[in-house]
């Protein structure tokens, strides 16, 4: 029987909630808004040791469509955030999470936008590239955009976006202590190494879907799989 395109969008995204949150990756963490809803997810993204957003605490709101991964989510921050690539009401707006359709007047190439292969990691990592990085080409927030262009250009002597980052990123400090958490400010506290967790109790894995502690797996094909998701689990992205 063929399954639907919301129950295939509900395996997915049960399945990519729980690799996240037994295979934690630098720079976020996600948790569902209400355990009854798959669709809709709370994402905290933490700003990079470095940057002008370091110890933030930038709190999103990720939405997911029913025909999910073959559309992308919407990214939306609920936290304060002035930036060229959001708009001043917190949608995020890069390729990424571009429908994937062949639209030459936008001036991106269909590579460039959302195809199935993507995942709520690799558009979060985007992000977090993008907070030091920002497209300019074509900005969501043009007044953000100009700002940060006079930053750069006077490097760094022009403050003024500077000193309302730094401002952001103290007033997320509240939301931090409020929710407990305690934001990373070193390269050394930021970067996560991945300690898997065994898959005891596993509820929405269909048994051809995972492997298990008893699959005959060779040790050296684990250390392969794991070797490669460190390799991907920098800050670079798309943008």
């Amino acid at each position: 029987m063929a399954v639907s395109p919301i129950g295939g969008a509900v395996k997915a995204l049960q399945l990519e909630l729980k690799k996240i949150q037994e295979e934690p990756v630098e720079g976020f963490r996600v948790n569902l808004i209400n355990d009854e809803n798959l669709f809709e997810w709370e994402v905290a993204i933490f700003g990079p040791p470095g940057t002008l957003y370091e110890g933030g605490y930038f709190k999103a709101h990720m939405k997911f469509p029913n025909d999910y991964p073959y559309n992308p989510p919407s990214v939306k921050f609920i936290s304060k955030m002035w930036h060229p690539n959001v708009y001043e009401n917190g949608d995020v707006c890069i390729s990424i999470l571009h429908p994937p359709i062949d639209d030459p007047q936008s001036g991106e190439l269909p590579s460039e936008r959302w195809n199935p292969t993507q995942n709520v990691r690799t558009i979060l990592l985007s992000i977090i590239s993008l907070l030091n990085e920002p497209n300019t080409f074509s900005p969501a927030n043009v007044d953000a955009s100009v700002m940060f262009r006079k930053f750069k250009d006077s490097k760094g002597r022009d403050k003024e976006y500077e000193n309302i980052i730094r401002k952001q990123v103290q007033d997320t400090k509240k939301d931090a202590e409020r929710d407990g958490v305690t934001v990373p400010t070193t390269l050394q506290e930021y970067c996560v190494s991945i300690k898997p967790k065994p898959h005891d109790d596993v509820d929405f894995y269909d048994d051809d879907d995972y492997v298990g502690d008893d699959d005959d797996e060779d040790d050296d094909d684990e250390d392969d799989y794991y070797a490669e998701d460190d390799d991907d689990s920098g800050n670079g992205g798309e943008s």
